[in-house]
């Protein structure tokens, strides 16, 4: 159903004086525990939101999706990642108009591995729905899926709208397709239901935006479409391509790890513990017939035909820009404590931030005023060029100034292509960060390299200089390497890369070894431990203290399990900065199998024997002290099944 839209806005706007935004929050779930419907695959979680009126002007709306752990003790959170579809069902209340537009797109994380009290949060822009989330609002989630009851996610859905005068004045929207297609199949090719689309531009009409939300999933022969196979997708308007890309994703990047599955491996255009960021294409079209076409590269399957490439887009029709000059910060990447910033701090330097042109006219040049509270501010001159709604990453260089502990940060933007901002209520952000941690001057790096030790790479560097680095080479394999690391006081980021994107050790790839990279003192006490199953890599920010004590009152523990995907034993490794009582407990789908308890304990290596467990998915968590300090994922293979 294509929707038209009578714009209502009532806001002053004060060219040149920066404004504080009013900000209006809608809670549609509040923790909400959901879990899947085993019957149909499919679970719907329908909930009314109050939204503001429709003479409320609206400049931005942020959705907020955030999943933990399940409320009731008896859970246990769930394990797989599954797609989940957020709706905007009706408004206007019970007997509304009836809308069913997706507004977004969750893939839910491997969690079998998070404990009671985890959660986390993601965030996307939905602003193009602006106009229909108006008023009475039913927004529902649909989880998917076929776990059992048992285990589940608590569910919050936050909608953080912000006033302002819009961008541009909202139109109508225009459905172009949505449903799941087939793709591979000779019986149903793609191109024979995945059409063209015409449409009228409206009065008014000027700029058409394309949004779509676009995951493939299915495992057919012989490309493993459509969740593990590279394609590519186009978009033309009136015949003209103007989008093209290949819908595949680095996974080992994700911000949210590790996760208790396979979660590393890259995927078609999504990734486990992802809200997708839907592709936004914009075009600037003249009054009458437009025509919009979607192609997916062309792919026939020859066994397993199930591939499914699911497609939600629609067309949202807007004015022409209201400015000439308007330019807003989009997000602060660095310093943000935000857990979808995660990968990038802390940091001990060169702040990163996104800006966006929102005015008619190509953004050439912006000031940029940065600094933490405390401190003074700084200046940074931004040239480049940007058409309307483009963004840029602005890396601002130099240490981040900080105190110890916790800080704030605040970026604005002033003097767009040297002209007064059309409106300043989102020329800035402040964001709240940690101080990187501290360590001593002089201190052991411990590499413990696995079997593919070419893919790592570990350097250490202040600002734009490489202090060290060290590449293992292929015959480097199993060994350990001590490095001793002298420094002059300062702020220093550590890195560890990893090329084949599957970390030091991953559970699912025993044959790759099990690698670890800890950090200790002069007297060899364990003073920090990276994540072996870390994907890409990661990094570690530090100040270098000759002051430093290292504190064994905070424990400090670093654990290795390996193998992880065996039919007969696993070894749990430890180290630690103190002594502690230690239980390890074994569990396999929330009833404890085997529990093992070890008293004043420092370090270690315990070996475990799986013979009496059933064969799937175990999960060892070790409690020092009575606290959970360790979970870990372990597949149980029957004996003569062939590992990965």
């Amino acid at each position: 159903m294509k929707y038209l839209f009578l714009a209502i806005f009532a806001c002053i706007v004060m060219p040149g004086i920066a404004q504080k935004p009013a900000v209006v929050n809608v809670t549609t779930h509040n923790r909400t525990t959901i879990i899947c419907n085993t019957k149909s695959g499919a679970n719907p979680y329908p909930q009314w939101g109050v939204f503001p009126a429709a003479n409320f002007s609206v400049r931005k709306i942020i959705m907020s999706v955030t999943l933990g752990s399940p409320l009731p003790d008896s859970m246990t959170t769930a394990h797989w990642d599954y797609l989940d579809h957020i709706m905007l069902r009706k408004q206007g209340g019970a007997n509304g108009k009836t809308i069913n537009y997706e507004l977004g797109r969750m893939l839910t994380p491997y969690g079998s591995i998070y404990d009671k009290g985890w959660s986390w949060q993601w965030k996307v822009d939905v602003t193009d729905f602006a106009p229909l989330l108006r008023d009475s609002v039913e927004i529902d989630y649909v989880h998917s899926g076929y776990e059992a009851a048992n285990v589940g996610w608590s569910l919050t859905i936050n909608f953080e709208i912000i006033q302002g005068p819009p961008v541009v004045t909202p139109l109508g929207i225009t459905p172009l397709w949505n449903k799941g297609y087939k793709y591979g199949d000779a019986k149903a090719k793609i191109e024979d239901s995945l059409l063209p689309v015409t449409y009228q531009a409206m009065a008014g009409d000027a700029l058409n935006r394309i949004r779509i939300q676009h995951t493939g999933h299915g495992m057919d022969k012989p490309k493993g479409c459509s969740e593990f196979c590279q394609r590519w997708r186009e978009l033309r308007l009136d015949g003209k391509l103007v989008d093209r890309r290949d819908m595949w994703k680095d996974c080992g990047n994700n911000a949210l790890y590790p996760q208790g599955g396979t979660w590393v491996y890259h995927r078609a255009y999504w990734c486990p513990g992802d809200l997708q960021e839907p592709d936004v294409i914009d075009a600037f079209v003249k009054a009458g017939e437009h025509k919009a076409s979607l192609m997916m590269e062309p792919y026939m399957a020859t066994d397993n035909v199930q591939a499914v490439e699911d497609i939600s887009a629609y067309l949202f029709h807007y004015s022409k820009p209201l400015q000439k000059n308007d330019v807003a910060v989009d997000k602060v990447l660095v310093p943000n404590d935000e857990q979808r910033f995660f990968r990038l701090n802390p940091a001990s330097y060169d702040p990163r931030l996104y800006i966006r042109n929102l005015g008619s006219e190509d953004l050439k040049s912006v000031t940029v005023t940065y600094g933490t509270s405390g401190f003074a501010k700084q200046v940074y001159h931004w040239k480049g060029n940007l058409k309307f709604n483009e963004t840029a990453e602005v890396i601002l260089p130099g240490e981040i100034q900080m105190k110890e502990g916790k800080n704030t940060f605040t970026a604005s933007l002033s003097k767009p292509n040297g002209k007064t901002d059309a409106w300043m209520g989102d020329n800035e952000v402040t964001t709240n960060f940690n101080s990187p941690i501290s360590l001593p001057g002089e201190f052991v790096m411990q590499l413990k390299t696995n079997n593919k030790p070419a893919d790592n790479e570990i350097y250490l560097t202040k600002l734009s200089d490489t202090l060290y680095k060290v590449k293992p080479a292929s015959k480097d394999s199993n060994v350990i390497i001590n490095d001793t690391i002298r420094l002059k006081d300062g702020l220093y980021e550590l890195a560890l890369t990893d090329t084949a994107g599957n970390g030091l050790e991953f559970w699912a790839e025993p044959q790759y070894g099990d690698g670890y990279l800890r950090l200790f003192d002069m007297n060899g006490t364990l003073i920090h431990a990276f994540e072996s199953d870390c994907g890409d890599g990661e990094k570690l920010a530090f100040r270098a203290s000759s002051k430093f004590v290292n504190d064994t009152t905070k424990a400090k523990y670093a654990f290795s399990l390996y193998p992880r995907l065996t039919a007969q034993n696993t070894e749990l490794n430890f180290v630690s900065n103190t002594t502690s009582n230690m239980r390890v407990e074994i569990t396999v789908d929330g009833k404890l199998y085997e529990k093992h308890e070890y008293q004043n304990v420092k370090n270690g290596d315990y070996v475990y024997s799986l013979s009496n467990l059933p064969v799937g998915r175990i999960i060892l968590e070790v409690f020092m002290n009575g606290k959970s300090e360790f979970k870990g994922r372990l597949n149980k293979i029957a004996r003569g099944q062939r590992r990965r």
